[in-house]
């Protein structure tokens, strides 16, 4: 199983080629939260094992939160990447879909798509752990 720092590290890598130039840390939290939760809701199972929290501005990892914060708005160009050391091609694809869906939009819009749905309304009073099961039930409503 990949980590959410393996996740990470691929949006990264899709900013970097995009015509954007960079991946936010916002948005990067915000797509590692569409994955895990589509990735529950068709696979029936976790991308990865790491926990998500409710935050003032949306769905976070700590770990990555830290990870990334020196970076402040600006883009994150620093990665380590190569997709077939770390996912299987199914993987891959799925997390192509991803950043094709939600990679378009800006980080402001990913929050704010992010605040009106119930995982993060749910747990945002007091900076929860959103639970896997939550996003899961949230997200299989969002697939067909």
């Amino acid at each position: 199983m990949p980590s959410i720092h393996d996740v990470a590290q691929y949006f990264v890598a899709k900013g970097i080629d995009s015509e954007d130039c960079g991946m936010s840390n916002l948005k990067l939290q915000k797509l590692v939260y569409y994955a895990q939760g589509f990735h529950l809701a068709l696979y029936d199972q976790p991308l990865f094992e790491e926990r998500i929290f409710a935050w003032t501005h949306g769905p976070v990892s700590p770990d990555l939160y830290h990870k990334y914060k020196e970076h402040g708005k600006s883009p994150i160009t620093d990665v380590e990447y190569n997709p077939s050391d770390r996912f299987t091609d199914e993987q891959i694809d799925f997390l192509e879909e991803i950043y094709e869906v939600f990679g378009q939009f800006s980080a402001w819009k990913l929050r704010n798509m992010t605040h009106s749905e119930p995982p993060w309304q749910a747990h945002e009073e007091y900076a929860s752990e959103i639970p896997i099961e939550a996003m899961k039930e949230y997200f299989q409503t969002r697939v067909k």
